[in-house]
């Protein structure tokens, strides 16, 4: 075998150079592309310093607000009394007809007796705007970035707002929510995209309970609004005119410099990101600086930047596992969605004062992502998901089985409902967004909440159905709830684990999905030894080519150590040494430390070379 070997010297070598050369063209771009792992750089830069801080408190959390003022101020604008017959006793010289003209209730655009759906009609309307809207936005977001999309959305929101202040009729004044319409929820989108992609992984639940958490502030904030003006006109006014402010943010707020880098826009993510590490206290390193640098000119040079082709809906559904993945959420969003907002549409028709109801329906919130947030970070994505769904779902239905004048009954198990549907509601945003790649991680929210928006024009006529049985839309929304959250025990876990970049990357993860996995409750990291979270990569090959030899060496990051001398020849290597040959150096890629966030199977190349995987 070995003269074989030295017979067949000068083949090797040839194949040897052939491949040398080949990892020369290749490596450039391969170190490149490890230097832009911004999850790797954040740990050293700051997950969550002032930088983050100012910005998701000062900026991308306020943002979150006017999506909830304008979503359910329609609700009192077109509020109507619950009896239209008033009984005046001045009147009762009158026939019929004259007394019921003059003692029904008038509105401006007459929502009483027989155009009593209107008002349905009105909110329908808004949200028939919201698929088109998420969709449209959801592609600006991925193709000309963060920044613009929001203001472009914040910009349709408001002008929308000002035409239905000015409306003189009722459909003009419908058409004018459909322009509102397109702006929700994608102007509540596009900060929390913006939130999740300036923070570490770690940082991913709090930010997300901190975005509902304004988000239900700001719909506390509504209800007192509408308790104090029940002018629909002014009432419009106060809850548009102050986020006009919100223009200011133009002069302070970044691109999101995770998306600066996935278009390829390196000069513009290595400012933020260098300004980032100076606001936080901290250094940029070096070797990232140089690596970013030194692509920067060889850009320049070439006089053209690196193309990145623009991806659409058809990427998401191209492979089988994004196909299946896409499918699911989208199916659990629309669940999720619709009967989130059916209860929050049907909070006031209970109790007996619906801004009390209204306000309640609220504050329930808040509890219950303080919760989610323990059990996301403990339980992860998928079950509290399912759970609260299926739990919230069946707390509507036993409705059901009261008596129609417990009231206040009925009031307690739609609120216990509302919370548990508030948790999922919570979850669902976070989960799509760590499911979908950041490639297309803005048009696969926005296509989930497009299908999920054709059920929000639906459930304001489920709702409409409580004027002839108070119990049948919470049933109705509780089957659906239930369904919703069968569907999303089918999606991989995402705790402990890295956002995917790349539409590749999402479809490897979660393909070799098993029932077992959904039967895993808790998960937990998939580290090979517990006392450290850190892998040591400089460790390459032994004396064969199997996996088995590779050696993992784990460090404790508070001691030092000198590492063991490793042998890293292959017998190929061996053979040609013992002419004379030296043995290939380390690659220098290899000695960096990485975050242990998963652990994938090592694959080696034809000639043994580590293939090694990890999520960016």
């Amino acid at each position: 075998m070995t003269s074989e070997i030295v017979d067949s010297e000068d083949e090797y070598d040839e194949k040897s150079e052939l491949r040398k050369r080949n990892k020369a063209e290749t490596q450039e771009s391969v170190d490149s592309q490890e230097a832009f792992d911004l999850d790797d750089l954040l740990p050293i830069i700051g997950e969550f310093g002032k930088y983050q801080k100012l910005l998701v408190f000062g900026i991308c959390l306020p943002a979150c607000i006017p999506c909830g003022f304008c979503a359910f101020n329609q609700l009192f604008m077109a509020d109507t009394p619950d009896e239209y017959w008033c009984r005046i006793p001045e009147l009762m010289h009158m026939d019929v007809e004259q007394r019921k003209y003059l003692a029904i209730p008038k509105e401006q655009f007459d929502l009483v007796c027989d155009q009593d759906i209107y008002p349905t009609i009105g909110l329908a309307a808004l949200n028939s705007g919201g698929p088109v809207g998420v969709y449209l936005f959801g592609l600006l977001n991925d193709r000309a970035g963060r920044r613009l999309s929001y203001f472009t959305c914040l910009a349709t929101l408001l002008a929308g707002s000002l035409m239905t202040s000015l409306s003189k009729d009722f459909w003009t004044w419908a058409g004018s929510r459909v322009v509102v319409g397109l702006t929700i929820p994608a102007v509540y989108q596009i900060p929390f995209i913006i939130s999740l992609e300036l923070v570490g992984e770690k940082y991913r639940s709090f930010v997300t309970v901190m975005t509902c958490t304004f988000y239900t502030s700001g719909i506390m904030l509504l209800s007192l609004v509408t308790y104090l003006e029940r002018d629909w006109v002014r009432l419009s006014y106060y809850t548009s005119l102050p986020f006009y402010a919100y223009f200011l943010y133009m002069f302070v707020m970044p691109e999101s410099p995770r998306w600066l880098l996935m278009r390829g826009r390196l000069e513009e993510a290595l400012k933020i990101l260098e300004r980032m590490a100076i606001i936080n206290g901290r250094q940029f390193p070096e070797a990232v600086h140089s690596k970013l640098e030194a692509q920067i000119r060889r850009d320049k040079l070439r006089k053209q930047k690196k193309k990145i082709a623009n991806v659409g809906l058809m990427d998401l559904c191209r492979t089988p596992n994004m196909r299946l993945k896409t499918i699911l959420i989208t199916l659990s969003w629309f669940a999720n969605e619709t009967v989130y907002l059916g209860l929050s549409y049907y909070g006031p028709s209970l109790g007996t004062n619906q801004y009390v109801s209204f306000f309640l329906s609220a504050v329930v919130e808040l509890p219950s992502y303080l919760c989610c947030w323990y059990f996301m970070d403990t339980w992860g994505r998928r079950w509290p998901l399912s759970l609260s769904m299926m739990l919230g779902g069946v707390a509507c239905i036993i409705t059901v089985m009261l008596p129609d004048d417990a009231i206040d009954e009925t009031l307690i198990l739609y609120l216990i409902s509302k919370a548990l549907l508030s948790a999922s509601f919570l979850i669902i945003y976070p989960f799509a967004g760590e499911l979908y790649p950041t490639q297309v991680r803005g048009i696969g929210i926005g296509a989930s909440s497009y299908i999920g928006g054709l059920g929000l024009i639906v459930i304001p006529f489920v709702t409409y159905l409580g004027k002839e049985n108070l119990k049948l839309p919470l049933v109705i929304m509780g089957f659906v709830s239930v369904m919703g959250g069968m569907t999303g025990l089918r999606l991989p876990e995402t705790l402990h684990h890295r956002l995917p970049q790349t539409i590749e990357e999402g479809e490897e993860f979660g393909k070799n999905w098993q029932l077992k996995d959904c039967l895993n409750c808790k998960p937990q990291p998939e580290i090979l030894s517990p006392p450290t979270s850190y892998e040591n990569l400089d460790v390459l090959g032994g004396s064969s080519n199997n996996a088995s030899d590779v050696e993992l060496e784990l460090r404790d990051s508070r001691r030092f150590r000198q590492p063991p001398r490793i042998d890293e020849r292959t017998p190929l290597d061996l053979t040609s040494s013992g002419s004379g040959g030296t043995g290939r150096q380390h690659r220098a890629s290899m000695k960096r430390l990485v975050r242990q966030m998963s652990v994938m199977d090592t694959q080696r190349t034809h000639d043994g070379t580590m293939q090694l995987t990890h999520w960016i």
